[in-house]
């Protein structure tokens, strides 16, 4: 008997073939639920859908989850809320010619996550960022939150059917202070370095992969600080960046805008190899 935890964290295939054709999250499909189904299946027969996952159960098999295109409650589909999300078998859906690519140019869904504590001098780098950001105007698709250190909020945030997420975040990696980096994380709890005080983005992830899943790309975008305050005394607490950090702001939010653009370029040449 296979252990149920193990289940909920066997992500399922990143794309399958239907009719000759790869469909991968994104790819518009339209249904054909089986004969003999319920009045549920008569009322999508013939429906336009994108794909938001593709998913795999205990027996091997593989099925499609999808939202409607004509679902006005469609982006509750996508943050896994059941009546907008239905789950189909490959024999049921048709692929509909060039949706693969149509989806990826508009649909591409990306979460930039500012993170840190506002009190603990530049472990609050992540925060001005993102609202930094919510100044500037983004692609469709990209959201932009400032978590602070609301991990829970994070963990469910990134079961919302995002392709990628951004962390932002003050990380010390022995640079001059105000260094920007962009670090692609390998995903071990032993491998990664990332000091992030108030929430761990890791302890997050590893939360997020229980509750579901977790978006096939993570990136932090990190600012060595100059002050690392562990807030262990109220007298220790600031509620500032030091100056090398704050000049780094408005630069930070240009890289991130350059990270999300070259995500969404990504995907759209991953969907036309």
């Amino acid at each position: 008997m296979s252990d149920p935890w193990d289940e909920l964290q066997r992500p399922g295939p990143s794309s399958a073939e239907v009719a000759g054709v790869t469909i991968r999250r994104g790819s518009r499909v339209r249904l054909h639920p089986r004969a003999g189904g319920d009045i549920f299946d008569l009322a999508l027969a013939g429906k336009l859908a994108a794909v938001e996952s593709l998913e795999e159960d205990d027996e091997g098999r593989v099925h499609v989850t999808v939202t409607l295109d004509d679902d006005p409650g469609r982006d509750l589909g996508a943050a896994r809320v059941l009546g907008h999300r239905f789950f189909f078998r490959l024999d049921e859906i048709e692929p509909v010619e060039g949706g693969d690519e149509q989806a990826a140019s508009a649909g591409t869904r990306i979460l930039v996550a500012g993170v840190g504590n506002i009190f603990l001098g530049d472990d609050g780098f992540g925060v001005a960022v993102a609202n930094r950001l919510a100044e500037r105007e983004l692609p469709e698709g990209v959201d932009v939150r400032d978590f602070g250190i609301r991990g829970m909020d994070l963990a469910y945030a990134l079961q919302d059917g995002y392709d990628a997420v951004v962390f932002v975040d003050a990380a010390p990696r022995g640079e001059a202070p105000g260094t920007l980096s962009v670090i692609e994380p390998v995903l071990d709890l032993d491998e990664v370095v990332l000091d992030t005080h108030g929430m761990d983005p890791l302890r997050v992830i590893a939360l997020a992969r229980a509750l579901g899943g977790i978006p096939p790309r993570v990136l932090v975008v990190a600012c060595e600080p100059e002050t690392v305050v562990h807030g262990e005394h109220d007298e220790e607490l600031v509620g500032e960046l030091s100056a090398p950090v704050r000049a780094a702001v408005d630069e930070a939010a240009t890289l991130v805008c350059s990270v999300v653009e070259a995500e969404i370029k990504s995907t759209r040449k991953a969907v036309r190899q």
